[in-house]
């Protein structure tokens, strides 16, 4: 063959590859943003399933099956139509579908099921409902399989019903102010719920919160013929708090008795030097000893830097002793309840960064000794997701094997020895079977879309493939994901950053380069998952011509206490510092535009951006600031002050991190955007720095979605995406 004839082939074939290439879809805001009209069907396939005891069931929409934990082969055990004929459900009470179903009783053939107006139990072989409860009006609805009796609250009040049907009102002066049964301190320090039911579901704890003391703030409901006021009650950093107390209430006996706390709550002012009083108290990670008779509690001071571990007694209230205290010079962060071990109640496990690194600990009951530290190393214990009974063993889900990875590991009690249960790579959320001896795991890997699997956690590598799913973005253009570290402003420490480059990426040309920034506390970006965890805007962005990049700096969390606490009392300060190693890095890069870089970020990454663009405004052309911290002076008690300290104690701080300080200092194109109703970063921030830079002669551009939170809901999300990504189409391209 002459060399004319392989010239032309070889041309052929890269026509026929371009071609395919450009025959490939390109993604809309409405494929990738989560309200999206087709974002669901851009998602990797999933299977949902539940354990009935060490049987896997999968529910789907209108069938439930059992699965083979060896073949992975399922069989047919009911159909929606059945449960909803043997229930005799009207169509107001009937299932809707049955992707929610729980076999809360190993063993029994029973099913729970509800939507939302009902709740019931049905027997599935004898075709009979068993218990059911009305759901109409209630929240926070709380029920145990232990005796079928439920918590819940109405109209600002809690109730308990028992499994009997006989109702028990718990508090009569429930209202906005006194609030009975639900999450307190801002949901701060793992609390997500304000009821808590004792193994043997005859008691219930119960979280009461008066926050009568506490200013409100001047929320406006816009959307009335006459505009509404709709406070918030807002504790603001170095101001009057509410107080917490802990009840205890009887099903047997129907009373109800408080927990001896510290007095004093947070009703005390701040005397002049700053200093709280060392009865005030926040109250958490409830847990109950297995005889059901003693309440824990980790009591935290208000400066958050004297943590203690306090058991009470559960039928009278009071307060037994202190099993043990941790202090710090800048703050302890209790996230954690206390476990005891299913085979030995004498003992259980305390999670603690004390070490540095969050951990497990072996305690004695009794005295709350330590009898030895479970896991060490220099990473972090992400999870304790339950035991082994039979081996005598704790599975945890840890970022042992890389900081971006999560993995699942048993630990042997009495070895310490770890076991990994999964492949070692990507990142996976691990479901326990009642004993423990079988997991349901399902993960992603930077290439993989989504696997899930089932395998015993007594033995290693022995799972069986329930789901692969294929790659739904495989017919779209798809931009290039990757994944490296950087070394932080301190010089020594490793930050991981993601990037993702457009799918005709040439490194002969110059992109326009915008950097996604979070940057605080309790969250991080980068992760082993598929597309290094990327968020679908970026996708979009890089479908545009732009370098996306996302680094986590130190402060964000999963990498030990001495990382996350590098920014103690002066938020957005190492952040920004280690952003612009992030800058360096991308400047290094040849393909890199320098003259066209942008950063967006929300919340506490709004606030960054402003810091970013504000402190080295010869870097950032443009910038999309979204729900942003202003002054740490205007954000809520709990977090603010973890961080910051008060006012009274830290002014030069809070001074130093305001950014009212630097609306002199905005050069380029700066876009505010805001819910107008948002109740986590109040909007007295973002009309407070629009006035300064009035005053300063500064000209950022503003925007509103009435009537929405911190975080866009629904459609409007997509509205939101399509208008930041025009700012910067509109100014940086």
């Amino acid at each position: 063959m002459t060399k004319t004839k392989w010239f032309c082939i070889a041309m052929l074939l890269t026509m026929v590859t371009t071609m395919t290439a450009q025959d490939k879809k390109l993604f809309t805001l409405e494929d990738l943003n989560y309200g999206g009209n087709n974002f669901y069907n851009l998602q990797p396939k999933n299977r949902y399933y539940a354990w009935w005891g060490d049987q896997l069931i999968r529910t789907d929409v209108e069938e439930c099956y059992t699965v083979d934990k060896k073949t992975g082969k399922e069989t047919l055990l009911f159909t929606l139509d059945q449960v909803n004929e043997w229930a005799k459900s009207n169509d107001e009470y009937r299932v809707r579908h049955l992707m929610n179903a729980t076999f809360p009783y190993a063993g029994q053939s029973i099913v729970a099921l509800g939507n939302r107006k009902s709740y019931i139990l049905l027997d599935f072989k004898t075709h009979e409902i068993v218990w059911q409860d009305s759901l109409s009006g209630q929240d926070a609805n709380d029920w145990t399989s232990a005796s079928k009796a439920c918590a819940y609250v109405k109209d600002w009040q809690l109730y308990v019903q028992d499994a009997e049907g006989k109702t028990y009102q718990l508090s009569t002066d429930g209202s906005r102010e006194m609030v009975y049964g639900k999450s307190v301190h801002r949901d701060e320090f793992g609390i997500e719920k304000g009821t808590f039911w004792s193994p043997d579901g005859n008691s219930l704890a119960f979280y009461r919160m008066d926050q009568s003391m506490v200013a409100d703030y001047p929320q406006v409901d816009v959307f009335n013929r006459m505009a509404s006021y709709e406070p918030d009650k807002y504790p603001m950093t170095g101001e009057v708090s509410h107080k917490v107390t802990v009840g205890v209430f009887n099903v047997k006996t129907g009373k109800t008795v408080y927990l001896q706390t510290p007095k004093g709550g947070f009703t005390d002012k701040l005397p002049a030097d700053g200093k709280m009083s060392e009865e005030a108290c926040y109250f958490t990670n409830v847990a109950w000893s297995p005889d059901s008779k003693t309440i824990y509690l980790f009591e935290l001071n208000r400066d958050q830097n004297d943590c203690r571990l306090v058991s009470y007694d559960a039928g009278t209230g009071m307060r037994l002793k202190e099993l043990y205290r941790e202090q710090h010079p800048k703050y302890v962060e209790p996230l954690h309840p206390i476990v005891f071990l299913p085979w030995d109640a004498t003992k259980y496990i305390m999670q603690s960064q004390c070490d540095g690194y969050n951990h497990l600990y072996l305690c004695n009951a009794e005295d709350g000794s330590i009898v030895k530290q479970l896991t060490s190393g220099s990473w972090v214990v992400l999870d304790l997701l339950g035991f082994n009974e039979k081996a005598k063993s704790v599975i945890i889900a840890s970022n042992e094997v890389n900081p971006i990875q999560r993995n699942t590991w048993a630990v042997d009690v009495k070895t310490g020895k770890r076991t990994l249960l999964d492949n070692g790579r990507g990142y996976h959320y691990a479901e326990l079977s009642k004993t423990g001896q079988w997991l349901c795991d399902r993960y992603s890997e930077p290439d993989v879309p989504r696997v899930i699997t089932v395998a015993p956690t007594h033995v290693a590598n022995k799972s069986v493939n329930l789901l692969v799913a294929e790659d739904p973005w495989k017919d779209y253009q798809v931009p290039e994901y990757t994944s490296g570290s950087i070394k932080a402003a301190d010089g020594v420490t490793d930050l991981y950053y993601r990037m993702v480059k457009p799918a005709d990426f040439d490194s002969a040309k110059k992109y326009p380069t915008v950097i996604y920034v979070y940057g605080g506390p309790h969250a991080h970006n980068v992760d082993a998952r598929w597309h290094y965890c990327s968020r679908s805007w970026e996708t979009y962005m890089a479908q545009k011509g732009y370098i996306v990049f996302i680094l986590d700096n130190r402060g964000s969390e999963n990498r030990g206490r001495e990382f996350e606490q590098a920014t103690f009392r002066q938020l957005g300060q190492e952040e920004t510092a280690d952003q612009m190693q992030g800058v360096a890095f991308l400047k290094s890069l040849p393909y890199v535009d320098q003259e066209r870089m942008g950063v967006h970020g929300w919340s506490f990454g709004g606030y960054m951006t402003i810091t970013m663009m504000t402190h080295h405004p010869e870097v950032f052309k443009v910038g999309v600031a979204g729900g942003p911290v202003i002054d740490w002076k205007w954000y809520e008690v709990m977090y603010g002050e973890r961080y910051m300290d008060t006012p009274q104690q830290n002014p030069e701080g809070y001074e130093k991190c305001s950014l009212l300080n630097q609306a002199k200092n905005l050069k380029g194109k700066l876009q505010i955007i805001t819910g107008y109703n948002d109740a986590t970063v109040v909007p007295q921030h973002c009309l407070a720095f629009i006035a300064k830079c009035i005053e300063e002669g500064t000209q950022p551009d503003f925007f509103v979605y009435p009537g929405e939170p911190h975080n866009m809901r629904g459609h409007q999300s997509v509205h939101l995406h399509e208008r930041i990504t025009q700012y910067f189409e509109d100014y940086l391209k």
